[in-house]
Formats: C-alpha cells, sequence, structure tokens
C-alpha cells in the first residue's frame, strides 16, 4: 500500500510541474560594425571591444539577459535590424529623425558630432569666425566620407558645390586623405585622434575645422536603436542607462578610450 501511495505522488509530482526545467535566461542580440575603433572592434587577438561594447554589455548586465553580438555591414545595419537578425544596435549610431521614422532610439549615450581633418598649413580657411561654414571655399574641394553617414547628410545641406568622395570604412578615408586623393575628411573627432591624428602617419594633419554639434542633422546624439512595437525592452534599456550614467559608469567606459568623457552629465528625460 506505501507502495502504491508513493507511486502515486510521484506522478502527481512529475504531471504538475514539480521538476520542469528552469527558464531559460533572457538573450539580447546586438548589432554592430566590429571594425568601428575605438568604438566597436577586434584586438590583435580577435576580441570584439570598444566603448559600445561595454555600453552594451553595462546595460545587457543591469537588465539581467545574455548577449551575443552580430558583425553587420554599417549600410545594411537597419534593414538587418527590421530583418529580425538582431534585437539592438549598439554602434555609435545617432538620433536623427530620419532614423527615427524607422526604428526607435534609447535615451542618449554619447556625443554626436562632426569635425574635418585636413592638412597643417593648408590655410583652407573652410569656416568663418562665428563657426559658419565658407561655401565658396568648400567649391569643388575634394571632401572624403564614409558612405551612408550623417556626415554626407551635413556636406550635402551645407555646402553642395564641394566634391563629395564616399567610402565603405574609415581605413580607406585616413589612406586617401595621406595619399592626396582627397583633400579634407569629415569624421569623428574622437576616432580621428585616437586612429590617425595621434598616430605617426598622422603627424602631418591636424583638425580644419571646429567640432560641429548640429542637432538637426548629427541628431542628440548616440543611442541603442530597437526596432518599434518593443516599448517594454525600451524602457529596461533607458532604465539601464540611466543607472550607468548616474554611477559614473558611462566616464569610466569613455577614460578607457578618451582622455575625457564623451558623454553629456544631464539628457532630457534622464533624471
Amino acid at each position: 500500500m506505501k507502495k502504491l501511495i508513493l507511486l502515486a505522488m510521484t506522478i502527481l509530482v512529475l504531471t504538475s510541474g514539480g521538476f520542469t526545467q528552469p527558464a531559460a535566461a533572457e538573450s539580447l542580440r546586438v548589432g554592430c560594425e566590429c571594425t568601428y575603433f575605438p568604438f566597436n572592434y577586434r584586438t590583435n587577438d580577435g576580441v570584439l571591444t570598444g566603448y559600445d561594447i561595454d555600453v552594451a554589455k553595462g546595460i545587457i548586465g543591469i537588465i539581467g539577459a545574455d548577449v551575443k553580438f552580430v558583425c553587420q555591414k554599417w549600410d545594411g545595419m537597419i534593414p538587418a535590424l527590421l530583418a529580425n537578425k538582431f534585437d539592438l544596435i549598439i554602434a555609435s549610431m545617432s538620433i536623427t529623425e530620419k532614423r527615427m521614422q524607422k526604428i526607435d532610439f534609447s535615451i542618449p549615450y554619447r556625443i554626436s558630432v562632426g569635425q574635418f581633418v585636413g592638412k597643417k598649413g593648408a590655410n583652407l580657411d573652410l569656416f568663418n569666425k562665428d563657426g559658419s561654414p565658407n561655401p565658396a571655399n568648400f567649391k569643388g574641394l575634394k571632401v572624403g566620407i564614409e558612405r551612408a553617414t550623417t556626415y554626407e547628410n551635413w556636406i550635402s545641406a551645407n555646402v553642395p558645390s564641394a566634391n563629395i568622395l564616399l567610402y565603405d570604412t574609415n581605413e580607406a578615408l585616413y589612406l586617401d586623405l595621406q595619399n592626396g586623393r582627397t583633400d579634407v575628411i569629415m569624421t569623428n573627432p574622437m576616432k580621428a585622434f585616437l586612429k590617425f591624428l595621434s598616430k605617426d602617419k598622422g603627424k602631418n594633419f591636424g583638425f580644419v575645422s571646429p567640432p560641429l554639434d548640429d542637432p538637426k542633422i548629427f541628431g542628440v546624439g548616440v543611442g541603442v536603436g530597437i526596432a518599434k512595437g518593443r516599448e517594454d525592452l525600451l524602457k529596461r534599456i533607458n532604465s539601464a542607462l540611466k543607472s550607468l550614467i548616474q554611477d559614473g559608469s558611462l566616464e569610466k567606459y569613455s577614460l578607457k578610450y578618451f582622455p575625457f568623457a564623451i558623454h553629456n552629465e544631464k539628457w532630457e528625460g534622464v533624471e
């Protein structure tokens, strides 16, 4: 009789879910270029690292999910997100009105500016004292920029008379500047300093413009991209980012790669 009771109790436990497997941890796939130094790139040992990678790990660590990084070429980043190739874009993507028509963004985690780099002593006089561009001096100037970026939009809107040369990678951008195939390039000043200007190959070059902060084109900053309709996940990401700002983690991530912080202490929507 005791054996029958024990058998019945065992069946009851099994059928009632007493021995069900624990729920699998949430997993989030993050899209990035994997070649964009110093924000998301591979070391010589093949380890994916950079400011964006630190931010992604910080956010997803707070959320409590597992993270998987997916490498994606820049001009296909948003289409790949919309095709469900990954869940988030954490790839130094500026928040702009045009992009927000297709996807949603978190609050910013990095500033977004552009700056021109050219040969020292060239006396190009591309900008006036008030920081506005001098269109006459851009006429016919060979300007190198990376394809499908906000820098291309800035050139088209402000100095359309410039001769735009488009590049698929930043490496080719710097190489053609060195070889004289372009007169100037427009790019991210943080990356330009670390990868080019601070190196021996960039010793004859420097910034030939002020930092250009145009929210209408560059956006209010860089954010996490996410497909529309995922409001609950977006709220969790924003909450995690607020924590990273307030506890000093974003500044800590910055100082690993730059001698200064690259985020604002206060963003709209961050309390």
